[in-house]
């Protein structure tokens, strides 16, 4: 075993963090999420699978609601996510009780990252053991991000991750249209799942979650809505 693998805080002669290599391998060992933006939406989906035919898979969250406008999902460690949403739901609420409003995408998945950062650089602790999809509309339109282990993050078109990563996306590079519209981008996103799924896909063994660009409140006021 390779001594430097037991250290957070050091680099290994080839310049890597090896903890944050293995925070991978938990995220390449989670189940498949994938995220399309579409030209009027963003959709999030992801395989819900349970370690036990006994398990309630209705119970089982991959996905959460950060605040109206943001939703997020994660292939990974599923405790560690919990810890991520509620740091991302602490943010979202700080930023509206200055600005009365909920934050930009870019501006919760920056503070986010740097938590996720954070966690690769101090002592007594370890990288988070997930990878992040947020999805959201603010004024720059529909906005796809990425969020790794190591506090990196990326805007994506389409992107996925997880255990079937590098064939879904291989899906997505052939199906991806920059002009489909979000019933499309559900449907491609059904069908990238559908790639890496052992046996029957049903309605209980995914989950998706949408946000367009404009959802029409009760209230009559458009404003967009992660749900």
């Amino acid at each position: 075993m390779d001594r430097y693998s037991f250290s957070l805080t050091t680099f290994a002669p080839n310049g890597k963090l090896l903890q944050i290599e293995h925070a991978l391998a938990a995220v390449g060992n989670g189940s498949t999420s994938v995220g399309i933006k579409a030209a009027n939406g963003v959709v999030i989906a992801t395989e819900k699978k349970a370690g036990s035919s006994l398990i309630d898979v209705s119970s089982l969250e991959h996905m959460a609601k950060v605040c109206d406008s943001i939703g997020m999902v994660y292939s990974g460690m599923g405790p560690d996510f919990r810890v991520l949403v509620n740091s991302a739901r602490k943010i979202a609420q700080t930023y509206r009780l200055t600005y009365m409003e909920d934050p930009p995408v870019r501006i919760l998945v920056k503070e986010l990252a740097s938590i996720m950062q954070e966690f690769t650089q101090s002592g007594g602790v370890r990288p988070f053991g997930v990878s992040l999809l947020l999805a959201g509309v603010d004024e720059r339109g529909p906005n796809l991000y990425q969020v790794d282990p190591s506090g990196s993050y990326f805007p994506w078109k389409a992107t996925s991750i997880g255990k079937n990563m590098v064939n879904s996306k291989t899906f997505l590079e052939k199906r991806f249209n920059g002009d489909m519209e979000l019933e499309d981008a559900v449907h491609t996103a059904i069908l990238t799942l559908k790639e890496g799924i052992e046996g029957q896909m049903t309605e209980e063994s995914i989950d998706i979650g949408i946000i367009s660009t404009i959802s029409v409140a009760q209230d009559g006021n458009a404003k967009p809505e992660f749900k």
